[in-house]
């Protein structure tokens, strides 16, 4: 290339940029941050796995309402990558609180619900959840790996 060329093709890339003309190179914008979303997911109890009901409870998502009106959950589901789903009955998450969805049995409050499971949801070495509204529109989603078997634990 001629040096008379490379100051043109120099010149050109701020002009084309100036005009709005798309550039390959450029970055999609991010994603807004979804108005309820998952925001920590303890996918390993503490200890070992034995399968009582407090350890499946110990095992949970939380999920965020991050707008200043209530937001009604009911028909929403939690699922993940193995299609293990929590559907939510008739539920209003209030503004700016969360909810925490728990593996095992208990009774479901305002701030616990629970997929009333024996057996546990979330793969330690990694999963993805997936939050879907009552229509089946994915509204959040997460993939996590074990990426800190300290805390077996990952928060947005």
């Amino acid at each position: 290339m001629t040096t008379r060329t490379k100051a043109f093709a120099a010149a050109l890339v701020p002009l084309t940029l100036a005009a709005g003309t798309v550039v390959t190179a450029a970055q999609p914008a991010g994603a807004a941050v979804p108005a309820i979303r998952m925001t920590t997911i303890q996918y390993d109890s503490p200890g070992a796995d034995n399968g009582s009901n407090t350890s499946l409870n110990a095992e949970w998502v939380r999920i965020t309402n991050t707008t200043a009106q209530n937001c009604s959950l009911s028909g929403w589901t939690l699922k993940d990558k193995q299609g293990f789903t929590y559907r939510f009955p008739t539920f209003t998450l209030k503004a700016r609180a969360s909810v925490v969805v728990h593996t095992g049995k208990g009774s479901a409050t305002s701030t616990n619900r629970y997929y009333n499971r024996s057996w546990y949801v979330w793969n330690n070495t990694g999963d993805t959840a997936y939050l879907r509204d009552s229509k089946g529109v994915l509204k959040d989603s997460w993939a996590f790996r074990d990426a800190s078997a300290a805390a077996y634990r990952v928060s947005r």
